[in-house]
């Protein structure tokens, strides 16, 4: 696949592409089964009324090939907003050509433009190609942070008490 790469928010219509493409990250990652998201969902999330999530989308001869969903977050040391990228991914046989780099210059672009504080995002420690693209842009890991999540039935019983 050759051609130049188009970095641009999705569009109404292109969920299910997209869920397509989350679904291959979550296979890569070993996640597949805790996938339940559809595209119905991701409609209503992009799209819906007040979005909280948005997704830029990479798009080479008229294919979407990857993708960045994102959501502003926010740093009380900084006082102000950043992004959180929640998910990249490129499909493999568009991997090597820039695109990912440029999926997250685009972000880049928007936190430099909004006068944002930071770009932030998780990355698996066994995903070594990942880790190398982010080690080449600049990115650097958070030693001494843990990752803590509330979920299911922990999450209703702290609700609840």
């Amino acid at each position: 696949m050759s051609g130049m790469v188009e970095v641009r928010p999705a569009r109404p219509g292109e969920e299910a592409r997209i869920v397509e493409m989350v679904r291959a990250l979550a296979r890569y990652e070993k996640l597949e089964h805790q996938m339940v998201a559809d595209a119905a969902d991701f409609r209503a999330a992009l799209f819906g009324d007040h979005p909280r999530v948005f997704c830029d989308v990479a798009v080479r001869e008229g294919r979407l090939v990857g993708f960045a969903l994102w959501f502003y977050n926010f740093s009380t040391f900084l006082g102000r907003h950043g992004i959180w990228l929640e998910d990249l991914y490129v499909e493999p046989e568009a991997r090597g050509a820039g695109i990912g780099k440029a999926l997250m210059a685009a972000l880049a672009k928007r936190c430099v433009e909004e006068k944002l504080g930071r770009l932030e995002w998780w990355v698996l420690d066994w995903n070594a190609p990942a880790i190398e693209v982010y080690r080449a842009i600049g990115a650097e890991p958070m030693e001494g942070w843990t990752v803590q999540r509330l979920t299911g039935a922990a999450l209703r019983a702290l609700a609840e008490a």
